[in-house]
């Protein structure tokens, strides 16, 4: 478990949000699944709403604006920066896109919205008053994120170009994959897309922790979800890739010794 109040550091997912077109129905869901406390927002803020866990922030839930009709619902991670303007220059430096420029939201703080080089999306946030998730790594919370995608030379060489990322290698046999880190820290992960998934755009993927998988996936199941990946053992728990009511999809970690990690690794 890991609670934070202050900004996390540069580089580090902080915060993860979803904007669907039917919040009420993604609201009862992860209020089912996670046992959050969800309470609109204001209107003129797409009833934009901080989840929480025990009173801690966990993720942000809204209603998607007029432009965003039609695209698909997905959790987006939000990297933390010092400075969003110049992370924003520094991402289409080293090749990626700009989908959303940088913006001031209220005194919350600052964000944008960019594609790295091979088409995974992602967001950027510099604090304000509102410093991303409050708690992590512990049934409920994120306890991972990743970046999955099609070029694993070109991912890994424009988020450290970005971020300042160092990557530990974890690959074996067909299985690509490294830890990144910030400051010799752990802070998550970046893979090469494999057989086991099938054909995929590149993307970003965030865990939610949960006491058992299995239990958990009958939930989304009953509950509007749906399985994408079967529960698989790992070292570091039992996982499986689900789907919410809304189409999103997201993963599920079950905690175990080993996996006090990711948004939480201070």
């Amino acid at each position: 478990m890991s609670i934070r109040h202050e900004a996390w550091p540069a580089g580090t997912p902080a915060w993860t949000d979803l904007s669907v077109p039917d919040r009420v129905t993604a609201q009862n869901f992860y209020r089912t699944l996670f046992g959050w406390s969800v309470a609109d927002g204001p209107a003129e803020m797409g009833y934009y709403a901080n989840a929480e866990l025990r009173g801690e922030k966990v993720a942000g839930i809204a209603q998607q604006m007029p432009e965003q009709q039609g695209m698909p619902p997905a959790w987006l991670t939000y990297l933390a920066t010092d400075d969003a303007e110049a992370t924003s220059a520094a991402v289409t430096a080293a090749g990626g896109t700009v989908l959303a420029p940088v913006m001031a939201v209220m005194d919350f703080g600052s964000m944008g919205v960019f594609a790295d080089p091979t088409g995974a999306v992602f967001g950027i946030w510099q604090s304000g008053t509102h410093t991303g998730a409050t708690i992590a790594n512990e049934p409920g919370a994120v306890i991972w994120n990743e970046v999955m995608t099609t070029d694993f030379a070109a991912a890994t060489a424009f988020y450290a170009a970005v971020f300042g990322y160092t990557y530990t290698d974890m690959s074996g046999g067909d299985f690509v994959y490294a830890t990144f880190e910030v400051d010799g820290v752990t802070r998550g992960g970046i893979g090469a897309i494999g057989a086991e998934t099938g054909p995929l755009p590149s993307h970003w993927l965030t865990y939610f922790a949960t006491g058992d998988t299995d239990a958990s996936v009958a939930l989304v199941t009953e509950h509007g979800g749906s399985l994408v990946r079967e529960p698989w053992d790992s070292p570091y728990g039992r996982m499986a890739v689900v789907t919410g009511p809304t189409g999103e999809t997201f993963a599920l970690m079950g905690m175990s010794d080993a996996t006090e990690t990711g948004e939480g690794g201070d």
